[in-house]
Formats: structure tokens, C-alpha cells, sequence
């Protein structure tokens, strides 16, 4: 059974960068053929995919959040890390990491594991 946690602060000023971290066990985040994702959901929002980072390092972005946006991993922690810069308060959210099944390169949206998610707060 794989399971993901994410971790991090709860609460961010605004400027300031959001750091996340996602804790994989039951599985190891360099197996072949999975991305490892984070998503997020505003309040009155749908989900949000934000970015992924593959079993192999290789990485690809959301458009709407590549400027401020890096995704990375620690292999020898099994952790992925979502960094998201220069945030505001529209960037209030529960932040979700998630298990993408079937990568062959690029995105396709399907996902059988994911992480219970963690409120962050953007606010001074």
C-alpha cells in the first residue's frame, strides 16, 4: 500500500515562498512509470494540477504556475518538494501530492494515490 503525507507551514506571509514536502512509503518515487504530482484546491475551486516530477527527475509544469513553481525530489528520502513563489492570498489552498499512474512523458491526469492534502494560509 503506498501512501503519501504532505508536510510544511501552515501559514505563509504574502511574498514569501510556500515550501511543501510529500513523504512517500509502500513504494519508491523512482519506479518506473509513475509521476508524482501536487494539486491544489482554493476555497469555491475546483483541483489545480500544478506540476510533476517523473520517476526519472524529469519535470513539467502547469503554465499557470511555471514562473514562480519548482518541483524536487530527494530520492534517498523518498520525498518529492513543491516550492511556490512570491504567493498572495489567492493562493490559499489545501495543497494535495497524488501518485500519477501510466507516465509516458506528459501529463494524462489519472491518479490512484494520494496524500490527505494540507491547508495553507496566505496571510500577514
Amino acid at each position: 500500500q503506498v501512501r503519501l503525507q504532505e508536510s510544511g507551514p501552515g501559514l505563509v506571509k504574502p511574498s514569501q515562498t510556500l515550501s511543501l514536502t510529500c513523504t512517500v512509503s509502500g513504494g519508491s518515487i523512482t519506479t518506473n512509470y509513475y509521476g508524482w504530482s501536487w494539486i491544489r484546491q482554493s476555497a469555491g475551486k475546483g483541483l489545480e494540477w500544478m506540476g510533476v516530477i517523473a520517476y526519472d527527475g524529469s519535470t513539467v509544469y502547469s503554465p499557470s504556475f511555471k514562473s514562480r513553481t519548482s518541483i524536487s525530489r530527494d530520492w534517498s528520502k523518498n520525498q518529492f518538494s513543491l516550492q511556490l513563489r512570491s504567493v498572495t492570498p489567492e493562493d490559499t489552498a489545501v495543497y494535495f501530492c497524488a501518485r500519477e499512474t501510466g507516465w509516458a512523458g506528459a501529463p494524462v491526469g489519472e491518479y490512484d494515490y494520494w496524500g490527505q492534502g494540507t491547508q495553507v494560509t496566505v496571510s500577514s
